[in-house]
């Protein structure tokens, strides 16, 4: 008899944390809903860019998880002011969000003027992965490899232009900064995205070109494009035979972005760090993250919403002095 009231007591105890473990699960998907519209996940770049891949991933695993549709909506031009000023014109209720590189924030604004302060007008929620920057040429160039293009262009005295992004993005930095310390002439050649630049470097118009390694990633597995350098100090995991700027005497070109969500600053901190669970929650799926990583991205620490803030203050004040030392000007 005793033994059947402990069997009793024990299946009670059983269904009890069963339905416990049901509610807490029930309760998962309402407290990832952190709205119950639409959202509208904005981004600064055109589309098959960096940026545009990187959104449209995420966007299919959290309209997933938060159960309202996530519809992206490419805003690109003027340095990704057009896409911010946008967000921030919206109302801060969490259903209009950008899907942004950190340039966007920490480096664009020394050299183009947007119209909206990075540091009080924008709360990063969060970091997601990293890009580096990569020095990519015509495969029809002659030189093979990293030293070998300096002579070619210090031996093309004027003729020869780099294109890069946007201007104002790494890409403008680093090819200014191998200016000086390299004493090249390259002529900076601006574009509305990494598509259009890399379209003119595969056709050959324009020689070289500073990308995020994710948009030329594809074309250097395929040899539509060569590798010459990495603008940092450790090398890819995704081409480990690829040299650093730092290994070629380089090191001022430690040029990378980390890409992730930001969000008005008028939007709440409660519904922010909602925002932050959901976002990273969606991101750590294995086949979201498995996916990044194939695509080029490098993984990124995890960092708070208060931490990454303090982060894009650290990289502005960072930029803030590259352009000044490298005197970086937007029609350079």
């Amino acid at each position: 008899m005793r033994q059947d009231r402990s069997l009793a007591r024990a299946v009670r105890s059983f269904i009890q944390a069963l339905a416990v473990g049901l509610v807490a699960l029930a309760a998962l998907p309402a407290a990832l809903a952190y709205t119950d519209k639409p959202v509208k996940l904005l981004v600064p770049a055109p589309a098959g860019g960096t940026i545009d891949v990187l959104a449209r991933l995420l966007a299919e695993q959290l309209s997933a998880d938060i159960g309202q549709p996530v519809i992206v909506e490419n805003k690109p031009g003027a340095g990704g002011a057009i896409a911010v000023k946008a967000m921030i014109a919206a109302p801060g209720d969490g259903q209009t969000i950008l899907m942004t590189a950190s340039n966007v924030l920490t480096e664009i604004p020394h050299v183009l003027k947007g119209g909206f302060d990075p540091l009080t007008d924008v709360k990063p929620v969060a970091a997601l992965v990293r890009v580096n920057y990569v020095l990519v040429g015509h495969p029809g160039l002659p030189p093979q490899d990293f030293k070998s293009l300096i002579s070619y262009v210090k031996a093309n005295p004027g003729k020869i232009s780099f294109a890069t992004p946007s201007p104002g993005t790494g890409g403008h930095y680093s090819g200014m900064i191998l200016n000086q310390k390299a004493g090249l002439d390259m002529q900076h050649v601006p574009f509305a995205g990494s598509p259009p630049a890399l379209a003119q470097v595969m056709g050959g118009q324009i020689p070289i070109m500073f990308d995020g390694f994710v948009t030329s990633y594809p074309l250097i597995n395929a040899g539509k494009i060569r590798p010459y350098a990495v603008a940092g100090k450790t090398r890819s995991v995704h081409f480990p035979q690829l040299p650093t700027f730092t290994e070629l005497g380089y090191p001022e070109l430690d040029i990378s972005n980390w890409f992730g969500l930001v969000v008005s600053a008028n939007v709440p901190p409660a519904l922010l760090e909602r925002i932050h669970a959901a976002v990273t929650k969606a991101a750590a799926v294995p086949k979201i993250h498995d996916r990044l990583m194939a695509l080029g991205f490098e993984p990124m620490e995890a960092l708070s919403p208060a931490q990454l803030q303090q982060s894009v203050r650290a990289e502005f004040e960072r930029n803030a002095a590259i352009v000044k030392t490298f005197n970086i000007q937007l029609n350079q």
